[in-house]
């Protein structure tokens, strides 16, 4: 009877801990573009310090995968968008949302604030939404595993 307590705990942690990761807005995500639908990139989504970062793994869209920021001013300028930091510093809202000040676009070199969440019906899809003013666009990321 103990064993059978012990295994059916193990499979209760295992299907919690995977619950919860699957819940998560860190890891890789696959951007697709609003306007076309098209994949255009692989981002990692990590927690630094408490806060939440992105870069650029890899581009998608056949013939700019080495593309340079060539739009970009100062120590920017004509660096490889792959790698690229284009989420800096976003905080946790106790709602769920992360908000931040860099939501970095190396296509049109332009920053904006930002509010990152994922899509309460499907935890596989991640709300990214740039502010311009009172102006916005929100795109759905999704998830890749491994």
């Amino acid at each position: 009877m103990i064993e059978k307590t012990v295994q059916l705990s193990i499979l209760f942690t295992l299907f919690i801990s995977m619950s919860i990761s699957a819940q998560s807005v860190f890891g890789k995500w696959k951007t697709i573009d609003d306007r076309t639908g098209k994949p255009k990139g692989l981002i990692e989504i990590y927690e630094k310090d408490g806060l939440m970062y992105g870069k650029v793994l890899e581009i998608l869209e056949e013939g700019k995968e080495g593309k340079l920021c060539e739009k970009c001013d100062g120590e920017l300028k004509d660096k490889p968008v792959k790698g690229m930091e284009i989420i800096t510093a976003g905080e946790k809202n106790n709602d769920g949302e992360w908000k931040g000040k860099r939501l970095f676009d190396p296509e049109q070199a332009m920053t904006f604030r930002f509010k990152i969440w994922l899509n309460p019906e499907n935890s596989n899809e991640l709300k990214v939404r740039g502010y311009l003013a009172f102006i916005y666009r929100t795109q759905t990321w999704l998830r890749v595993e491994g």
